[in-house]
């Protein structure tokens, strides 16, 4: 099994057990391959909603840029919505997850299957 492979596994079982969602593989792993080698590193695979920079990289680099949303209105409308489907007490939010749910989120899910 790839790598990569192994990380969707793990990210599936992250939607499945911690955010109590059925994860749609394909799209999974979709989202996996757009994330592109940040998966791979420890800190890049993860996103800190505690740090505003980083907040504001996923608002205009994914949503913005990938998912085509350019409102900054929908843009914060979309991460509150990521953020509290995480809940606070969540330690671990990795990238392709986040941008997975962002995806479904703003209705874009077809751009990654």
């Amino acid at each position: 099994m790839s790598k990569r492979a192994e990380l969707v596994e793990k990210y599936a079982a992250q939607i499945k057990d911690k955010l109590g969602m059925k994860p749609d593989l394909k799209l999974l792993e979709g989202v996996t391959k757009a994330c592109g080698p940040s998966i791979y590193n420890n800190d890049s695979s993860k996103v800190s909603f505690k740090d505003e920079k980083e907040v504001e990289r996923v608002k205009k680099n994914f949503i913005g840029k990938k998912l085509g949303i350019t409102s900054a209105d929908k843009q914060d409308a979309a991460m509150k919505a990521v953020m509290d489907a995480y809940g606070k007490k969540a330690t671990v939010r990795y990238r392709a997850v986040t941008y997975y749910l962002l995806a479904i989120e703003c209705r874009k899910a077809s751009l990654f299957k």
